[in-house]
């Protein structure tokens, strides 16, 4: 409303966090807040705050497929650890956008009907006028073959950037005028021809371990000697680069020890999430949890609060655990009645005496 930042810059005391019950291991859903958050809004552009303090970032939640010390690759979509496929639980369903050709292009189906039918929610995306195909976006392997067996359907394919793509992203600015980024994936430099779907190898930090400052490392590692171990923990560090010669505050540097332990958070939606791929590491102390449930989950919040349906499965459901998630909802409204009940006769009985 007044529109201003809803904490004081100076002073800053420092924030803290009560000790963890658990650790983060692999495939972990995680809460953390967004390390590069510089925004008064968490979507991009928008009036920045350059010195937004940790614990006033927006939260985040992703699921930790990189875990500190892991050598991590996107291959085709898919996560490869340590030059193995990481295998996510039961629970977990990776999305994928797909190119879909109908037999007549008049007749596709709608997006109600994808709703419907396959429980597909983002809908068609684009129509490429050329190949005649739909990009269809949120699809399971599941809804895929459902997809694939409907006799509108001529064929389907999934929407997979090949290896060597650089990938480009695109943003408005204040006028609406389109831009288009080519600094790629992280690290953003342009030099890199990675995509979201072909992605790395790339090494995760490890708190005491030491890797090697060069011209080509040190993009990667730039902003968490300068930001998260520098500004954030009160240390003036600036790098600058000589040539080929990378330099800490002014003297030399070829090699670094990392401080703190690093995460990589991506989101199952693999061509549909800002993640870790766009923006990078997530240092431990941005961490903020892990969810233990859904309270409330709804439908076409995209298109304003009138047209929020709710999804009520999915209320008061567990997070983790394995085979179908089950709703609670039922019980705590049982609950919920009871204590009005129980409320409602002991006010009886107390106003009676």
């Amino acid at each position: 409303l007044v529109k201003t930042k809803s904490y004081i810059s100076e002073p800053q005391v420092p924030y803290f966090r009560l000790p963890g019950f658990e650790d983060i291991e692999r495939n972990d859903i995680v809460v953390f807040n967004w390390p590069i958050d510089e925004f008064e809004d968490i979507g991009p552009p928008g009036r920045g705050y350059a010195e937004k303090p940790v614990d006033k970032k927006s939260n985040y939640v992703k699921r930790c497929v990189g875990l500190p010390g892991d050598s991590l690759a996107v291959v085709d979509g898919y996560v490869t650890i340590n030059g193995q496929k990481n295998i996510l639980p039961d629970r977990a369903k990776l999305q994928f956008s797909y190119w879909v050709t109908y037999k007549n292009p008049q007749d596709r189906i709608t997006e109600n009907q994808l709703k419907e039918l396959y429980d597909i929610t983002d809908g068609t995306r684009q129509y490429n006028q050329e190949t005649q195909e739909f990009l269809i976006a949120a699809v399971t392997d599941e809804m895929a073959e459902r997809l694939k067996n409907n006799p509108k359907v001529a064929s389907i394919r999934r929407a997979v950037k090949p290896k060597g793509e650089l990938e480009r992203n695109y943003t408005y600015d204040a006028n609406d005028r389109l831009i288009e980024d080519n600094k790629g994936t992280f690290p953003n430099t342009g030099t890199l021809d990675w995509n979201n779907d072909n992605f790395g190898p790339i090494y995760i930090p490890e708190a005491g371990k030491t890797v090697a400052i060069n011209a080509q490392s040190i993009p990667f590692y730039k902003r968490i000697i300068e930001v998260y171990e520098g500004k954030e923990m009160g240390i003036d560090n600036t790098i600058t680069q000589n040539g080929t010669e990378v330099m800490l505050n002014g003297e030399p540097l070829t090699e670094y020890t990392f401080k703190m332990d690093y995460y990589w958070m991506m989101g199952d939606n693999r061509n549909n999430s800002q993640d870790a791929r766009s923006w990078g590491y997530v240092p431990f102390n941005h961490v903020v949890g892990k969810p233990v449930f859904v309270w409330a989950s709804f439908d076409n919040t995209n298109r304003g609060l009138v047209n929020w349906k709710p999804r009520w499965d999915r209320f008061f459901t567990t997070v983790s655990g394995e085979g179908k998630p089950v709703s609670y909802f039922k019980y705590f409204l049982i609950l919920l009645a009871g204590w009005f009940v129980f409320n409602y006769f002991r006010k009886r009985k107390k106003s009676a005496k």
